[in-house]
């Protein structure tokens, strides 16, 4: 029996005289077929994805086209919520505008699908950047980050970033001869003094919660008081008794009479 071990040996015409002619036909062939495997990948981009669909699922679905070589989908990086559009790509650029046509305007989870084919020219090399690294969400989400306790050096740190930030605004705003003045970021911290003299009788002569007691604010405050009383006696409501009360009160009194009469009569009797 041969042995059909080792790399293959090359193809031999029938004619000897024809050996070159035909080696070049058979390269020609296994160039094209080649070729043919080497396909060039298309890119699509989805939006209008229904929530709920996150990288499996959109790989699930769109795999009954063609294969799907690599999905990126956008994602805040606050959150980790999907921001509802995605990148998906094709083995072949055939299919996925096909995917393109059939796909877009498809009611899809109570949502129209917006699929548009991207040419290779405007398909960025980063784009499909760590698509194959899994989505982990933010351990320490904006919200957080933002309201946690910062000790003095952070809140330092924090402040001169505030400032440079309103310095280049307001760079920018000049440059473009923008007249617009706003408040600072940061509000000028309150000065501790002490007290002008001015401020001193500001706050005696005000009525505040601690006035000075002087003789002329003690007469001034005796007056006022005895205006008060005279408005009071002044405005004196009286009220009148019913009638009704008057009434009976007087049959109260009529009745010990009447039968102190009847006693007296059954007595001579």
């Amino acid at each position: 029996m041969t042995d059909f071990d080792g790399p293959a040996k090359p193809l031999l015409s029938l004619n000897p005289q024809e050996q070159a002619k035909f080696q070049k036909q058979v390269a020609q062939v296994r160039r094209r077929a080649t070729q043919q495997k080497k396909l060039t990948p298309g890119v699509v981009y989805v939006g209008h994805i229904p929530r709920g669909l996150f990288e499996p699922q959109l790989k699930a679905y769109f795999s009954q086209f063609g294969t799907v070589t690599r999905l990126k989908l956008s994602r805040s990086k606050k959150t980790g919520n999907s921001k509802g559009y995605a990148f998906v790509e094709f083995e072949s650029d055939d299919v996925a505008q096909i995917v393109a046509e059939t796909m877009n305007n498809y009611l899809f989870g109570e949502r129209l699908l917006k699929c548009d084919f991207m040419p290779p020219e405007k398909v960025h090399e980063d784009l499909f950047k760590d698509w194959d690294v899994p989505f982990s969400k933010p351990s320490l989400p904006a919200v957080k980050r933002y309201n946690k306790k910062r000790t003095l050096p952070a809140k330092l740190r924090m402040e001169k970033r505030f400032k440079n930030k309103e310095k280049l605004l307001r760079k920018k705003l000049a440059k473009k001869g923008i007249v617009y003045n706003f408040p600072s970021l940061i509000l000028p911290k309150k000065k501790k003094g002490k007290a002008s003299k001015a401020d001193l009788q500001n706050s005696t002569n005000s009525q505040g919660s601690t006035p000075v007691c002087t003789p002329t604010f003690l007469e001034k405050r005796k007056s006022e008081v005895a205006k008060m009383n005279d408005d009071d006696e002044d405005n004196e409501i009286t009220f009148k008794q019913p009638v009704v009360g008057v009434k009976a009160e007087i049959q109260e009194t009529q009745t010990p009479t009447r039968s102190g009469k009847r006693r007296r009569r059954k007595s001579k009797q």
